[in-house]
């Protein structure tokens, strides 16, 4: 009890301010806490997650005196085992990664606070970027996403999410996810002389706006876009962050654009870009970057593999994972930055066979339990 009241206060009062007005050592401390209040109710709650922490994290058991002391699990663990701290009969929403060709998707289970304090925390980000007000918004995707039954795709998800902060949702493309002009043309036509959100996945958003739609055939420049994922297929079409945001400027207008970093496997992990173009933590959320070899916690400046805390995970062990992306802390509450805290960069994916000794270990260590 006394480590749930711990993480709920923690929780709690970093939800309640505007995000990113922590300074650094401020908000370490109080993750560390709610962090560790965390720990040890999955410990209780998942006979799994508390086989991983014994075996491979004893200390965590004798406290936590640091963000880099609480335990975690490699995001792969999560496409082989379904880790839960709550009971099948609560379990009220269930989230599927998108998982690639021939691998098992992650399966996230919420219960209903879960899912309520997930929105939360996605209205306290967004709503430094949109103000409080519910702007229209020109979903970049096909409406059968959100119609799905069950258990939702991340891609299903992040609409959905998205469209609690937007009005008179207009969707941008058709099920062959073609541009509906039409559509389009209607929506700017009602809305376009105002500022008004955008949302879509990063490949689809530049598959639709940059190479489909024809340039000056829609004018965006009162757009906010919000974009995430789908970065490899650019990258392998040589398209960088600074191409995307030139080329949609070019062809669109479109000059408000935020990339933001997440996974379907912690909810309450969303990094958003700021106006420096770095990548910044919400205050109940952070990172950390490690060498992905001897997995030690490397001076900012230098490039690892990156480790992602949050808060909000209570239903599933979740609240601290060590992704397969590379990234590096470019700076830390620096003086003149429009956020505090850490603002960092994604770099791409690390090598598999740099991570898979830690994961085959912890993946073994939880199948003995028959998760």
């Amino acid at each position: 009890m006394i480590a749930s009241s711990h993480h709920a206060a923690a929780l709690a009062d970093l939800l309640t301010v505007p995000q990113y007005t922590h300074a650094q050592t401020i908000k370490a401390e109080r993750l560390r806490d709610g962090l560790a209040a965390l720990t040890a109710h999955h410990c209780e709650a998942s006979e799994a997650y508390a086989r991983i922490v014994d075996a491979l994290f004893p200390h965590a058991r004798n406290g936590i005196g640091s963000l880099a002391d609480v335990p975690w699990v490699p995001v792969g663990l999560f496409k082989s085992h379904q880790l839960q701290s709550i009971d099948d009969a609560d379990i009220a929403t269930v989230l599927v990664s998108s998982g690639t060709t021939g691998q098992r998707p992650s399966r996230i289970v919420l219960d209903r606070d879960a899912a309520a304090q997930q929105r939360t925390a996605l209205a306290s980000i967004m709503g430094t970027l949109l103000g409080p007000k519910r702007l229209p918004m020109l979903v970049i995707d096909t409406p059968s996403i959100i119609k799905g039954r069950g258990a939702l795709s991340a891609r299903g998800a992040g609409v959905l999410g998205m469209m609690t902060f937007g009005a008179a949702h207009a969707f941008a493309l058709d099920d062959a996810l073609v541009p509906q002009q039409e559509v389009i043309a209607r929506f700017l036509e009602r809305h376009g002389d105002a500022p008004f959100l955008m949302f879509g996945f990063t490949f689809l958003a530049w598959q639709a706006l940059v190479e489909q739609l024809p340039a000056g055939s829609a004018d965006l420049s009162q757009g906010i876009l919000v974009h995430s994922g789908g970065w490899k297929k650019l990258i392998e079409r040589s398209v960088s962050d600074a191409v995307f945001k030139t080329r949609l400027h070019e062809q669109t207008g479109l000059a408000r654009v935020h990339n933001f970093y997440g996974m379907v496997e912690q909810i309450g992990g969303v990094f958003l870009e700021g106006e420096d173009g770095l990548l910044y933590p919400p205050d109940f959320a952070d990172v950390i970057i490690r060498d992905p070899r001897t997995l030690e916690v490397v001076p900012h400046g230098t490039e690892g593999v990156i480790q992602v805390v949050s808060l909000l995970p209570r239903s599933y062990p979740g609240h601290s994972i060590l992704t397969e992306d590379r990234g590096v802390i470019v700076h830390e509450d620096a003086p003149g930055a429009s956020r505090r805290g850490k603002g960092f960069r994604v770099l791409g994916r690390v090598p598999r066979a740099e991570l898979r000794g830690c994961s085959d270990v912890i993946a073994t260590t939880a199948s003995q339990t028959g998760a």
